[in-house]
């Protein structure tokens, strides 16, 4: 196959993501760095370290290993990952933090087994969908067995729980079903399924069921369950059109709950305002009509597939949490991709890029 050039427009707007995620770590996370670690920059230092370098180093090797390879490794790379889905629960290895359980550490090391689900389940549909491409629409060799696979991984993930992420695996995994060509009526249902077992989820768990009454009336309890979008909403409101100015957040100390994580996104419309913010929603607009394109006119079946997999996961979970800072949804606890803090989500994300940057170059374009 012949190779093309490197998608440029997809690396820049990565870099770009990936740059103004780390500047924006530093300023939101000064204050919890200093009072918990007793060092302004250690959230920063450790999203480096954890992070952004490793990401890079398995984005630039990814983006040279043809893609097909991984076909490979599919169900070795998913195996592993279901057994550290697995040891979260082990005492002495998983931890929880917030309530939920969806951590191991390993030599000094803090893994969240969910971020690499996202990309090594994936590779495996992508794989196992190809082999099954000629019967796509039957029923009982095809749907069943991909709605069993579904629940499978949707089990482990719940029981941590973190219904934010499964719902961005799910999603991701009926794009990849929808653009091999399953059958609409088979999409349908699995459509209406997934919104019925989310609101019994949601009705299931007290915690759950606040967050949607809370969406429904922000005005809620502003001192108790609706105290983060209320601060997330004077976040915003108040960096007005250019912003307070980088670094001079003052959510950030302490006021916001997750101000580093799944909130990063009202501190940095409090910060650089509603012009800037802007900038950042058309790059991931832009990440996510790249790799479309990318789908489109991959050279094969699992390139298709795979790259409208990785895009439809970035994408959506992009949309999700700034939809959830703006009241559009309910608040998630989905981080933003690149952007917020954690090593295992930037690292896994990258890789993924990388994918996306070899099928890129092997396309029919």
């Amino acid at each position: 196959m012949r190779k093309n050039k490197l998608p440029y427009f997809l690396v820049i707007v990565t870099f770009a993501l990936v740059v103004i995620g780390l500047v924006m770590l530093s300023s939101a996370s000064v204050v919890q760095s200093y009072e918990s670690k007793g060092n302004n920059y250690y959230y920063l230092v450790h999203q480096l370290l954890a992070g952004a370098i490793p990401g890079l180093i398995a984005l630039i090797i990814a983006s040279f290993i043809d893609y097909k390879k991984w076909k490979k490794f599919a169900i070795p790379f998913l195996a592993l990952t279901l057994f550290l889905l697995v040891l979260v629960f082990i005492p002495g290895i998983g931890f929880d933090y917030g309530g939920a359980r969806r951590w191991i550490a390993i030599g000094g090391f803090t893994i969240q087994p969910t971020e690499i689900v996202k990309l090594s389940f994936l590779i495996y549909l992508a794989t196992w969908i190809e082999k099954r491409e000629s019967s796509l629409k039957d029923l009982k060799t095809v749907f069943l067995p991909f709605v069993t696979i579904l629940l499978a991984i949707g089990f482990l993930i719940m029981q941590q729980p973190d219904l934010g992420t499964m719902s961005v695996i799910i999603f991701s995994a009926i794009a990849v079903y929808y653009v091999a060509g399953a059958r609409l009526g088979h999409l349908a249902v699995l459509g209406f399924s997934g919104i019925g077992a989310i609101l019994i989820l949601i009705k299931m768990a007290p915690y759950r069921m606040a967050r949607f009454t809370v969406f429904l009336n922000p005005e809620l309890d502003p001192q108790g369950i609706g105290y983060q979008i209320n601060q997330v909403l004077l976040a915003i409101g108040s960096g007005g059109l250019l912003g307070r100015g980088l670094g001079r957040s003052i959510q950030k100390y302490n006021y916001l709950p997750e101000a580093t994580g799944d909130s990063i996104f009202a501190i940095i419309a409090e910060e650089l305002g509603f012009v800037r913010i802007v900038l950042i929603i058309l790059l991931f607009a832009a990440l996510t009509i790249i790799g479309y394109q990318i789908s489109k006119n991959a050279p094969d079946m699992f390139g298709k597939i795979l790259a409208a997999g990785i895009t439809t996961w970035l994408g959506f979970q992009a949309f999700v949490n700034i939809a959830a800072m703006l009241t559009l949804v309910p608040l998630t606890g989905i981080p933003l991709p690149f952007i917020s803090y954690g090593g295992t989500a930037l690292l896994s994300s990258l890789a993924a890029v990388g994918i996306l940057i070899n099928i890129a170059r092997q396309s029919k374009a």
